[in-house]
């Protein structure tokens, strides 16, 4: 699910869309489920993929970036200022809260 590289962490994401709440949902396949209330319509769910994962990790929005995917559910996110490490740390306590 995540990995480090010389740019940042990747973290494979699978999206689901015009969910009831927007929420990260576990894992699945070894990518994160995140849930969102957006439709895929005009990036509107790729914007909000970006702030639910900002939030989640303690994160700017600047600091996220969608690496692979732009039109389909399974995602590549490029999250920079932040290790592994605490990016899976960070990432287990939002799925017990």
């Amino acid at each position: 699910m995540l990995k480090e590289t010389p740019r940042g962490v990747l973290l494979a994401v699978r999206v689901a869309p015009r969910a009831s709440r927007a929420a990260i949902a576990g894992e699945e396949n070894g990518r994160l489920k995140v849930r969102l209330n957006a439709p895929p319509v005009e990036g509107r769910a790729n914007r909000e993929l970006l702030e639910v994962l900002a939030k989640a990790l303690g994160l700017r929005k600047s600091q996220l970036r969608l690496a692979a995917g732009l039109k389909s559910r399974d995602k590549t996110v490029l999250l920079t200022g932040i290790s592994e490490a605490g990016a899976a740390a960070l990432l287990a306590r939002d799925r017990r809260d």
